[in-house]
C-alpha cells in the first residue's frame, strides 16, 4: 500500500455543499480542466448518483462499464474504471445511478466510511502519477460524502451568491468537525469559492461581505461570475475552458486554478504540446 499524504503523492480535495444549486459539480469539472491546463495530472472522481460530472466531462452512459459504484465496493482494476477526457492531462472515474444503491450497501460494510481512502492509497494509483485528485460529492451530508471528506486533506466549498446562502455552511462545518474526530484528523478546510457571482447585483455583493466578514481568508479571492457561457458548456459535455476559452467563466477558473495553487505552494508545469 502506498501513502498518498507522503509529499510527492497527490493532493486529493472533495468538493462539497449539501445544497444543490451551488455550482458544486461545474466548479470541480473546469477547476479540473484549469488545473490540467496549468500542466498538472488530474482526476476527477464523480461521487453524485447524477453522473453530472461525467457528462459534463464528455464520457457517455455506454462508456460506463466501470464506475465509482466498483470502485467502491468492488476489487476492480483501476485501469478499467478510470478514463481519459478530451482535455489533456484529464481523467474521470465517472458514475451512474447505481451509485444511489451504495449508500445502503456501505451501511452493511465495516469499512463503510473508509472505502473510497484505501481506494485511492492503492500502490497501482502510483502509476497514474495524478498532481491533484477532485471528487465531486452528491448535494448531502451522507455516507459518500462522509468517505469523500474520509479520503481527502481537504474541502472546497462552492457558495451560491443568494439569499441564505451561509446559512447551510453550518451544518457542512459540522460534518467536517465530526470527520476530523471520527479518522481524518488533519481534514481542513481549503476555501470557499463564490459562484454565481453579479457585480451588478446588490445581494451578490452583501453575500460576499458576509462571507468575508465571517470566514475572513477562508474566502478565495478569485469569484465565480454568472456568465451564459459556463451554463451552456455541459450541454456540449466539455468543460468552460473547452467551450469558450476567452468567456468570464473561463477566465476566472484559471484565475481559481492558480489561487489554489500559490496557496498549496504547488507550481505549474510546462504543458507539452503535441503537434
Amino acid at each position: 500500500m502506498s501513502d498518498l499524504s507522503r509529499p510527492q503523492g497527490p493532493k486529493i480535495v472533495a468538493v462539497a455543499n449539501q445544497k444543490g444549486g451551488v455550482g458544486k459539480t461545474t466548479t470541480t469539472i473546469n477547476l479540473a480542466a484549469a488545473l490540467a491546463e496549468e500542466g498538472l495530472q488530474v482526476l476527477v472522481i464523480d461521487l453524485d448518483p447524477q453522473g453530472n460530472a461525467s457528462t459534463g466531462l464528455g464520457i457517455d452512459l455506454d462508456d460506463r462499464e466501470f464506475t465509482t459504484y466498483e470502485l467502491l465496493l468492488e476489487d476492480i482494476d483501476l485501469k478499467n474504471v478510470i478514463l481519459p477526457t478530451e482535455t489533456r492531462g484529464l481523467s474521470i472515474v465517472p458514475a451512474t445511478v447505481d451509485l444511489s444503491s451504495a449508500d445502503l450497501e456501505l451501511l452493511t460494510n465495516e469499512k463503510r466510511s473508509f472505502l473510497l481512502h484505501d481506494a485511492l492509497r492503492q500502490t497501482q494509483m502510483d502509476q497514474f502519477a495524478f498532481d491533484y485528485i477532485l471528487i465531486d460529492c452528491p448535494p448531502s451530508l451522507n455516507l459518500l460524502t462522509v468517505n469523500a471528506m474520509i479520503a481527502s486533506h481537504s474541502v472546497l466549498v462552492p457558495l451560491q451568491s443568494e439569499f441564505f446562502a451561509l446559512e447551510g455552511l453550518s451544518q457542512l462545518m459540522l460534518t467536517i468537525r465530526e470527520v476530523r474526530q471520527a479518522g481524518n484528523k488533519d481534514l481542513r478546510i481549503e476555501g470557499v469559492v463564490l459562484t454565481m457571482y453579479d457585480r451588478r447585483n446588490n445581494l451578490s455583493q452583501q453575500v460576499e461581505a458576509d462571507a468575508r466578514q465571517n470566514l475572513g481568508d477562508l474566502v478565495f479571492r478569485t469569484m465565480i461570475p454568472r456568465n451564459v457561457r459556463v451554463s451552456e458548456a455541459p450541454s456540449f459535455a466539455m468543460p468552460v475552458l473547452s467551450y469558450d476559452s476567452q468567456s468570464k467563466g473561463a477566465i476566472a477558473y484559471r484565475e481559481l486554478a492558480r489561487e489554489l495553487l500559490k496557496n498549496n505552494k504547488i507550481e505549474a508545469k510546462e504543458v507539452q504540446h503535441v503537434e
